[in-house]
């Protein structure tokens, strides 16, 4: 079976090049022209791909070759693409940025993988013919990574762009189908290393239109779709779908709390949930006053640390959810969902209260205390893995344990890579629930999901 789905890969020089201006503006200019275009994120990102969903008007889904295999991300494109117009993919870092002098995992990688075009974002701030030379270096670092347009961006004037696009067009033999000028004005105010989330910008879908403004206005979109178009058929065999949970079996409900506090959710995680039979039921955690009956609960990240005043405001949640956890209620916490479980988050020198299921206080610190790729091994007896069981994840916490007041034996991760909670420990357990520092994706991580659906049934 083939694959022929129309797709361009976004990729820049380093970050901050401009990739998601130009991702978000042609996703949606795309989307208005042609229908459904599935957005993509490399890497392990929530910010962006929230940003990309609201443009695409559906999930943004994240390919990753540290989490995943190669035939784990060819078939989610393929699956997560078949009724769609188109693809685009939105690089991380800069083309060849990875773990190693090897470029591992990379976007050019990734574009190699998929066999997708890649249009090479440029900053020509203070730069003019070196600007080709850079590009031609690209070429010729990898010559299998298929860079078929350039656009500029940061451009200052039309003198500035017409030598930058003569000299890349006469030396790299690839057109410019595009320049951005230099723009005052920036919607996307950061927060930590990202952006603010798509949820908490007051504007947010007025920041997409001025995304789709720039693009039809300073972008060439028929070269663009054109070369889009261009990219060569994915012979593929689908992997054998998941079985779902029989009907004539009870199926699971599981909780997620998703609001502008968590709102860190893969949603390959959430589809595989329900391929397994599950039924999610979505929980609000600054406006809920109960919780409701449930067989699991699936708490992801956020940033609890700029709406902690709220929730510790709502005490009968609070307090609901600790009496479920005493009782024995699965419940897998990512992150900002672990900071939530918690007795207590300083935040200079504010000390807030939080659930209170699990003995440990945490402090919000100016620098990130966890930042990267995560490996685990799993050390001790959890709710939902099997001792001996390795875990490749990601982590990125401002946070940090203040207080533990728990055995070592309670925390189920030995670090290979990465910080976790303590001592180069992660995966804090109680009773049935598991709490991480540690992100997983569930297409890489299948017994994620199976882990949890077997604690709830």
């Amino acid at each position: 079976m083939a694959n022929s789905k129309p797709r361009v890969v976004i990729a820049g020089l380093r970050g901050g090049s401009g990739k998601t201006t130009l991702s978000l503006g042609l996703v949606a200019a795309w989307r208005h022209r042609a229908g459904e275009v599935v957005p993509f994120k490399k890497g392990p990102d929530y910010i962006d791909a929230g940003w990309l969903a609201l443009a695409a008007g559906q999930p943004c889904y994240n390919l990753d070759q540290y989490m995943m295999s190669g035939e784990q991300i060819l078939d989610s494109f393929r699956q997560h693409t078949q009724k769609a117009q188109g693809a685009v993919i939105e690089g991380n870092r800069g083309l060849f940025d990875g773990m190693d002098a090897d470029g591992s995992f990379s976007t050019a990688e990734l574009a190699k993988l998929l066999q997708a075009p890649v249009i090479l974002v440029v900053d020509g701030s203070m730069v003019t013919r070196t600007a080709a030379a850079v590009v031609l270096g690209c070429q010729h670092l990898d010559p299998e990574v298929p860079i078929q347009a350039v656009v500029l961006n940061r451009v200052a004037g039309p003198r500035h762009q017409e030598m930058l696009q003569t000299t890349i067009e006469r030396y790299c033999g690839v057109p410019v189908v595009g320049a951005i000028p230099k723009l005052k004005e920036d919607d996307f105010p950061e927060r930590h290393m990202g952006l603010v989330t798509a949820l908490e910008h007051p504007e947010a879908r007025e920041a997409i239109l001025a995304r789709i403004q720039i693009v039809e206005r300073y972008l060439d979109l028929e070269k663009v779709l054109a070369i889009a178009n261009q990219a060569p058929p994915l012979n593929w065999q689908p992997n054998r779908p998941t079985k779902r949970v029989s009907k004539a079996y009870r199926q699971p409900t599981i909780g997620s709390i998703r609001d502008s506090a968590f709102q860190f959710y893969y949603p390959e995680n959430l589809e595989a949930l329900e391929r397994r039979g599950a039924s999610l039921l979505t929980i609000n955690a600054l406006q809920d006053t109960f919780l409701p009956e449930l067989d699991g609960l699936y708490l992801g990240g956020g940033f609890p640390e700029t709406h902690a005043e709220q929730l510790a405001a709502n005490d009968q949640l609070r307090k609901g959810l600790r009496s479920a956890i005493e009782a024995g209620l699965p419940v897998y916490a990512e992150c900002g969902g672990l900071m939530y479980l918690g007795r207590s988050l300083e935040i200079k020198n504010n000390i807030y209260p939080m659930v209170e299921a699990l003995p440990m206080d945490f402090r919000l610190e100016q620098k990130p205390q966890g930042h990267g790729y995560t490996e685990l091994e799993v050390v001790n007896t959890n709710p939902f893995y099997p001792v001996g069981t390795t875990l490749k994840g990601h982590e990125f916490h401002y946070s940090r344990v203040n207080r533990f007041d728990l055995s070592p034996e309670s925390l189920a991760f030995a670090m290979r890579r990465g910080a976790g909670i303590l001592d180069r420990k992660d995966g804090v357990c109680y009773k049935n629930t598991l709490a991480t520092y540690s992100h997983v994706h569930a297409i890489g991580t299948p017994l994620w999901a199976e882990g949890l659906i077997r604690r709830a049934l």
